[in-house]
């Protein structure tokens, strides 16, 4: 949540509040160069260090800026965890082995690897960008890599990953790597991604069942919506989707908070409880009651319970190599395309595209995914969420520590995020897929050498329930088609190349049985 969210850019991503370029008032528009007064006393050593005045921002704009940041991003401390873990094996995401991540853990590692690398990426990069556990990438490894590998094997692979984000982005190779790809494909694997995500939200929350006999996937139960549960679903998607449109900062978060109360009381009054064969009118996972203290003391178990290399040897090497790569292309274009977008939305971008210290946000952006491995909390990235910040003004590197601050502080109650049911995220799941679909404007589709490999890559994805084949069978018919149809000098050798890659690691099961014999 890739994520790719590139139109709420990433995956993991969504704009919320006012935007940043809307004209409207001073905060919400694109910021003036001109620098402002300096402030007075100690304060002015903080101004220097930040480029505050310089960059015609103010102390207040920062950490107003910092705070909204904060609050539009804070769903993830509650989603990550209902993503990636649960309460019990019976509810959890579980790996290859039977292990299982305890969703209060990964909220507590949550809000600590996004407050310590978003605090990092103010201090060192000086850009007003959030980071966090991507969306796309936490649904990959809960869906998709642990049917393989075990979750520290997983977060193995995600550390390698980061390393290998690092080592692009001090080479300068990351840019290269990012021309090679065509826009077309760029857009089209977030729109896949988005279609991914909201998939599962509607089978998460029961909206999408499967059929004993005929169609492969129905609505609901028996074609009907006739559980409460599913109903709560339905209401905080719309919610969600009206607080979003009215551009409420905060939207996601408020309608998360919202719905789960609405559960509550439905689960006070109705004592549906968990659901199951002998219960299908129940809670898909957890139910929305709270055991314990909403506050407690963070349990940071999960960080370093990793395995670097440990996949390698248990799936092999060639598909251990495209799971990397598949994180590695996740990540990529999607903090790619996310920084550039805030960029220009802050007014920092130059006239080529880039902006101030772009090899340290790329390389501090890449610890984030080797700290996200390190801890179990996934891959972590820069969200387009920070727009939000910016339209409140922020304009510096002090607004992301303050939402890093603020994320470190969220550690302290992640007891709450048992209360939350998969019902309420799932809401939340969709809504982020369709602000992903946005991009789907960049796609020509009046060029069918264009729009077939797109259209593959966008369908491939939820279809077969695989970000990783979703891009590779857009790759493959792009080189293809475009080689057949005399367009192959708009194939970049590089896109050859992965698509050979992408050819072995689609028949890799065959090529291991013939190694195999």
């Amino acid at each position: 949540m890739t994520l790719l969210d590139k139109s709420s850019d990433s995956g993991q991503r969504r704009t919320s509040g006012k935007s940043a370029t809307s004209g409207k008032s001073g905060t919400a528009s694109s910021p003036s160069t001109a620098s402002a007064v300096p402030p007075p006393g100690p304060l002015r050593v903080l101004d220097a260090f930040f480029e505050i005045s310089r960059r015609g921002s103010t102390l207040t704009r920062e950490f107003r800026g910092g705070a909204v940041t904060f609050f539009t991003m804070a769903y993830i401390v509650i989603l990550n965890p209902l993503i990636m873990g649960g309460f019990s094996p019976e509810n959890a995401p579980v790996d290859v082995a039977g292990g299982w991540l305890p969703a209060a853990q990964v909220g507590a590692v949550t809000g600590l690897t996004a407050g310590v690398m978003t605090i990092a990426f103010g201090l060192i990069a000086n850009l007003p960008f959030g980071l966090a556990a991507g969306l796309g990438i936490n649904s990959f490894l809960a869906v998709s890599v642990i049917q393989d590998v075990t979750w520290p094997e997983a977060m193995g692979l995600v550390v390698i990953n980061g390393v290998l984000i690092v080592l692009f982005g001090v080479t300068g190779a990351r840019t290269a790597i990012f021309r090679a790809v065509p826009k077309e494909l760029k857009a089209a694997i977030t729109v896949g991604i988005g279609l991914f995500i909201a998939f599962i939200g509607f089978v998460d929350s029961g909206f999408v069942s499967a059929t004993d006999g005929g169609p492969p996937v129905q609505l609901g139960t028996d074609g009907s919506i006739s559980s409460v549960p599913t109903l709560v679903f339905v209401a905080g998607l719309l919610l969600m989707g009206v607080l979003v449109a009215r551009r409420v900062q905060g939207g996601l978060l408020i309608g998360i908070v919202a719905t789960t109360a609405l559960a509550a009381v439905a689960e006070a009054v109705l004592r549906l409880g968990p659901g199951g064969a002998d219960n299908p009118g129940g809670w898909h996972l957890n139910t929305p009651v709270l055991t314990g203290q909403p506050m407690s003391l963070p349990d940071l178990t999960l960080v370093g319970e990793f395995d670097l290399f440990g996949s390698f040897s248990r799936v092999g090497a060639l598909a251990a190599v495209m799971l990397v790569f598949t994180l590695v292309f996740t990540n990529f274009f999607d903090a790619m395309g996310t920084m550039t977008g805030l960029a220009k939305s802050s007014g920092l971008a130059y006239k080529d595209g880039t902006f101030p210290r772009l090899k340290a946000a790329f390389v501090v952006e890449g610890i984030g995914a080797v700290a996200g491995g390190a801890t179990s909390g996934s891959s972590n990235t820069v969200y387009i969420d920070s727009a939000a910040g910016i339209g409140e003004g922020a304009r510096t590197g002090l607004a992301s520590v303050v939402t890093g601050v603020l994320f470190l502080g969220s550690m302290f109650f992640t007891p709450l995020t048992s209360v939350v049911p998969i019902e309420v995220a799932a809401a939340a799941l969709v809504v982020v897929g369709a602000m992903m679909m946005a991009q789907i404007k960049e796609i020509g589709f009046k060029k069918f050498s264009v729009a077939l490999p797109a259209f593959l890559t966008i369908v491939t994805m939820p279809l077969s329930y695989s970000i990783a084949n979703g891009i590779g069978v857009g790759f493959i018919s792009f080189a293809v088609i475009s080689a057949a149809s005399g367009r192959a000098r708009k194939v970049h050798p590089l896109m050859w190349v992965v698509s050979a890659g992408f050819l072995v690691y689609f028949a890799r099961g065959p090529i291991n049985a013939l190694l195999g014999a």
